[in-house]
């Protein structure tokens, strides 16, 4: 089957050829004839399948068909998680309604809602948003949704995860009753049936893969690995062979940064994808990686979903993920469009119990590989990334160190008493006792010193290197 079998539009077929789009996937072969007739849809997929086309030229052609330019207001609203899913969507509408002068906007958090609001004013016939952001700017007043004929809800289950329910139900009651309803979600729970239910119209299920199942193309591989020899495992990977496009994940936010300065560290050009960086960076570090000007991406799961990447040759799970279906979505990334895949999973003893529920998700077809014989030093830091420390010297003042453990050399002041200090004893002046004063001025302990009694005075917690003389007869007792 090709597309012109889909009844569509030449505009429409013309803009996918310039995209090099020839034949539908079967999620698109499947569901853009009903789309075409008005029908309901509640589609199952795994992501990378193709779901974005599949909803999106059937809304163009019929927008265009009925001259949607001359009425006035908002005609379809496409919600989706993520800011970077958003923005694929966004591009898509663009690529494949050029020429049929339909006029889109897209809007999410993280950035100004200035240029946002100036397009909203401006007229806006498609409109694709997160959640959150559309709510806010619905409580302004720059967005009324009383015209809405075509309500999109892409990757529910995981709109469901972030905690956008809520959100949703307060946008759905301010939609009309009378729409088409398009409603995608690569996996299928009970609560995303249940939610549909409440959405749809008699709708027409198109289901490709079986829920959560793995992508086909991906070859599953499973490293067992000591959490602190992960770093040397990682590196070990990448030096055994050359890999031209390598989404990392890990499972935290700072473990990113972590790993991005470790890898920076050792001569490899990489950046990091998370909620914590703006939105400006975040598409910085994902257009560096799309035009291969980097070959290693780490990110938490904000990319596991939206990123549209089809060259992706390979996907490290350097941490795994708590839930089975996240790892779905993560391997995802790779093996799209036909091609082939490697998805590389590390293991450590703490993450066991979730290898499990990964394992019999994905069917046993994770092959477990010996892990090489790895080293901690390969993963040590290097000595000009140490802080220096502050020693305080006879004179009494502040002087500079390293207290590095591959081999520099540190800063040994003497002592009050003349003598090296010990290691104890390095970053703090010496107490004496009333017996090592007297024995240090040459007395035996009678009383009184032939010379007068040096005294540490703190000021502000610092060494100032003054000495008070007193005679030991008036020294305070302890």
């Amino acid at each position: 089957m090709t597309f012109e079998t889909l009844n569509l539009i030449p505009q429409i077929l013309h803009s996918l050829k310039g995209k090099g789009y020839l034949t539908p996937t079967p999620i698109q072969e499947k569901s853009i004839l009903h789309i075409l007739e008005g029908k309901d849809i509640i589609g199952s997929a795994q992501t990378g399948t193709g779901k974005t086309a599949a909803f999106a030229l059937p809304i163009l052609q019929m927008l265009f068909t009925t001259k949607a330019t001359q009425r006035k207001g908002i005609k379809t609203l496409v919600l989706a998680p993520t800011r970077e899913l958003a923005q694929q969507i966004s591009d898509s509408f663009r690529d494949y309604g050029r020429g049929l002068h339909l006029r889109h906007a897209v809007i999410y958090g993280g950035v100004s809602q200035r240029p946002q609001t100036d397009a909203l004013c401006s007229g806006v016939d498609i409109l694709i948003a997160t959640p959150g952001r559309l709510l806010d700017l619905m409580n302004q007043g720059y967005v009324r949704l009383e015209n809405i004929e075509f309500f999109v809800l892409d990757e529910v289950d995981r709109m469901l995860d972030m905690g956008f329910i809520n959100d949703i139900k307060k946008i759905i009651t301010r939609i009309p009753e009378k729409r088409q309803t398009v409603f995608f979600s690569a996996t299928m729970p009970a609560e995303i049936k249940k939610l549909s239910d409440t959405l749809l119209h008699h709708p027409v299920h198109v289901q490709v893969n079986p829920p959560s199942s793995t992508a086909i193309n991906v070859k599953q591989y499973m490293y067992f690995v000591q959490r602190d020899l992960k770093k040397a495992l990682l590196k070990n990977i990448l030096e055994k062979e050359p890999k031209h496009h390598t989404l990392v994940f890990t499972r935290t936010k700072r473990g990113a940064d972590k790993l991005v300065k470790s890898l920076l560290a050792d001569g490899m050009k990489a950046e990091s994808i998370h909620g914590d960086k703006s939105q400006g960076a975040r598409q910085r570090a994902l257009a560096q990686f799309k035009t291969r000007k980097i070959n290693l991406l780490v990110a938490t799961d904000v990319a596991s979903r939206g990123l549209d990447i089809t060259d992706i040759t390979h996907v490290i799970n350097f941490d795994l993920p708590e839930e089975a279906e996240v790892y779905v979505h993560r391997i995802g990334r790779t093996g799209r469009a036909g091609a082939m895949g490697i998805a590389i999973s590390f293991c450590g003893h703490d993450e066991r119990y979730m290898m499990k529920d990964i394992n019999k998700l994905s069917g046993n077809k994770i092959e477990l590989v010996a892990t090489p014989t790895l080293s901690h030093s390969e993963t040590r830091q290097h000595a000009s990334h140490d802080k220096p420390r502050i020693y305080f010297s006879s004179d009494g003042h502040h002087r500079e160190g390293h207290s590095s453990r591959h081999g520099h050399s540190r800063h040994r002041e003497r002592s009050l008493t003349g003598g090296h200090t010990s290691h104890s004893e390095r970053r703090f002046p010496p107490r004496h006792s009333e017996n090592n004063h007297a024995e240090s001025n040459g007395n035996s302990g009678n009383g009184h010193s032939s010379q007068p009694e040096r005294k540490f005075i703190p000021r502000k917690k610092k060494w100032h290197g003054k000495w008070q003389g007193k005679r030991s007869s008036h020294r305070p007792s302890r």
